[in-house]
Parts: C-alpha cells; structure tokens; sequence
C-alpha cells in the first residue's frame, strides 16, 4: 500500500478529467460541497466545507508512489488534506487526502467571479457516469450555492478541462438548474481561469 488516494468531489469525478485509472466511487462522510471563489482564479469552483451531518458521492482514485505533483498543481488553488471518514468497496486502500479551501481564503461566487456552465457540465457528465440520475440528483441536493452567478460559457468553454456533453446531459443539467432558481448569465467574455 505505497499509494495515497484522493476523493475527487467534482471535476475529479469525471474520470476523462485524469489519469488515475484505479479509481472506485466512493461516499465521504462530514463534508459538504460549496461554491466558492479565491483571489487565486477568477472564476469560481467547488470546494468543500466540515459539516458534521453531511455525506457526499464522490470518487477515490490512487496517486502511485503519493506522487501528488501533478494533481496539486492542478488543484493548486486548494489545500490537500487527509480525510478518515470515506466509505467505498474496494479492499484496503493508503491515505486518503481531498482538496479544500478553507475558511478565510475563499468567498461566496459573484458576477465578477462566476460559476462556469462548462465546469458544471463536466462534474454532471462524472456524477451521471458513476452514480447514474440519482447521483445527479444527489450532488444538486449536496451542494450549496446554486445562487451564485452562472456564466453560460458553453459555445466558448473557459473551463480549461472542459468536455463536449451530449446534449440530453446539458438538458438535465438546465432542468436542475431551473429548479434551483439559478441564476445563469451570458454568455459573456470571461478572463481565463
């Protein structure tokens, strides 16, 4: 057992975001996902929060030799921190570390620092491919901030990951956003993220 993991909770979910083909769904237990922003990126992105009565799906997935480079480059806008509480079916697994942004260094999404509908887009198409609608239907319900300003970016993704989702998934994903009273701009020029 020489590898870390990590829980991925969003874009991490997607599997054709990553490399790291030793991954099974997994469900961690006192966290819950967020919206938020940094000064680090200007769009905004998700992050999760303590919350002791909370459970979110997501995904664990090894990080050979806790090689972390890659992937906290990727994530370097969040800190890495090891979480006990993951449940998942795979036999024994190392450590288990996810990405946060902790209190103080982050703040709620606005105009200026937006959702991006791309990034949503690949988080859905994650969460549709390993827990199927229910899934879907879980990360709306376990995440907070469906308030914040949401860039329609879909015609010019800014997302950097971004993937072409069919279009019965972007349907789903406006249907649920609808429901939630979402506010979705644009499209608009966006710096990149």
């Amino acid at each position: 057992m020489n590898d870390a993991w990590f829980f991925g909770y969003g874009s991490l979910v997607n599997r054709a975001t990553h490399a790291h083909d030793q991954a099974h769904p997994a469900l961690l237990t006192g966290w819950r996902r967020v919206w938020r922003h940094t000064t680090l990126r200007p769009i905004a992105f998700l992050t999760v929060i303590p919350d002791p009565d909370a459970e979110i799906d997501g995904l664990i997935a090894a990080v050979p030799g806790a090689d972390w480079t890659h992937l906290d480059d990727r994530e370097r806008a969040y800190d890495r921190v090891s979480v006990p509480d993951v449940r998942h079916g795979t036999g024994p697994v190392g450590d288990i570390h996810l990405y946060t942004i902790p209190d103080g260094k982050h703040g709620r999404p606005d105009r200026l620092h937006p959702v991006l509908l791309s990034y949503i887009d690949v988080v859905v198409e994650g969460y549709l491919n390993e827990f199927g609608t229910d899934g879907v239907d879980r990360f709306f319900a376990t995440t907070d901030g469906w308030d914040a300003p949401i860039a329609d970016d879909r015609k010019k993704p800014r997302y950097p990951r971004h993937r072409n989702v069919p279009a019965t998934v972007q349907r789903m994903i406006d249907v649920r956003l609808s429901d939630r009273g979402a506010d979705v701009i644009g499209p608009e020029p966006l710096r990149n993220p």
